[in-house]
């Protein structure tokens, strides 16, 4: 088969497209045979070598896909040869890799791919998706009637975040940098959207809040936002940190006076109860409208160009696909 290969970490010229042997199921595990592949931020720093936990070399990229069960291991009784899926496997046993013709992994990462989405769309789900939920609800734990404010909710997690904090019956506020973003934000079911660029965007969604303030902050870039985050939050109010991009200079009496609770998530950690039950979440959601929002598709072979793109931050959710 053709897939991507990573002999040496560095930058996105270490990508080669080209032939390597099928990876064969084992007992509990499932091949399938992918059409697409989500391109994540995170794997632009794993194939620099910039990472806490790097693989062993060679290795095939991507955690992210979608595409036809082609083989089932003993055990796997939830699929069969033929299903349509998605995949999910950043926190897969095994994982042999989603930028390639096929892909192994657990059968437990592995779910029915709806009619309605395509495959591309399907792709660009796992990662994300996992984020989004296991921010939502294994850490914030949000509930009806709530306010929840996403900062970044233009993004890949943050416009799933928006869909299902909806879903969940709290008032949902998001941000983006541009009038399209904060568009598309709306159409995904925001309340409100604000323009994180424009002066005294904070103060506005205070007065969106009769004061109060919102109850969870779901925060993308924590070392710009955070100190604003804990002026803005509502007492006994929760932030949960999603992304970070540097370090800051943060009061904890900022927290103290509020009772508030700031957390930071890693997908990496997500306890195997929380990973199983943010799998049913997702699937049961895009059943009943959940979407992803693709900016750019390029097919398997340019997977260098797809890493540049996202490392650039052009053309939003990259995916590639594969004929």
């Amino acid at each position: 088969m053709k897939a991507i290969i990573v002999s040496s970490f560095g930058d996105e010229e270490v990508l080669k497209y080209q032939e390597t042997e099928t990876p064969t199921p084992a007992a509990g595990e499932v091949r399938v045979k992918i059409k697409a592949a989500g391109v994540n931020p995170v794997e632009t720093y794993i194939r620099s070598g910039h990472y806490t936990a790097l693989p062993a070399l060679p290795y095939t990229p991507g955690n992210d896909g979608s595409g036809i069960v082609e083989a089932v291991g003993d055990g796997v009784e939830h699929l069969k040869k033929g299903d349509r899926v998605f995949v999910a496997a950043a926190l897969a046993r095994r994982n042999t890799g989603t930028y390639a013709e096929y892909t192994v992994c657990d059968a437990d990462a592995v779910r029915y791919l709806p009619q309605n989405l395509s495959f591309s769309e399907g792709a660009a789900l796992g990662t994300p998706g996992l984020a989004a939920t296991y921010a939502l609800y294994s850490k914030a734990k949000i509930k009806p009637g709530e306010t929840v404010f996403i900062h970044g909710a233009s993004g890949g997690v943050g416009s799933l975040a928006v869909q299902l904090a909806r879903r969940t019956g709290t008032f949902v506020m998001g941000t983006a940098g541009d009038p399209e973003g904060m568009t598309l934000i709306e159409k995904l079911g925001a309340h409100r959207a604000f323009n994180h660029r424009s002066p005294g965007y904070l103060e506005a969604v205070k007065q969106e809040t009769g004061e109060h303030g919102p109850d969870v902050i779901i925060e993308m870039v924590a070392n710009i936002n955070l100190m604003k985050d804990m002026e803005l939050l509502a007492k006994y109010g929760r932030v949960v940190i999603v992304g970070n991009h540097g370090t800051l200079e943060f009061d904890p009496r900022s927290a103290m006076t509020k009772d508030a609770v700031v957390m930071g998530m890693n997908i990496g950690n997500m306890p195997q109860e929380d990973y199983i039950a943010n799998m049913y979440t997702l699937s049961a959601a895009m059943e009943t409208g959940l979407h992803t929002i693709i900016g750019k598709e390029l097919p398997l072979c340019q997977a260098e160009q797809a890493h540049r793109d996202v490392r650039e931050g052009k053309g939003g959710k990259v995916v590639l696909t594969v004929e």
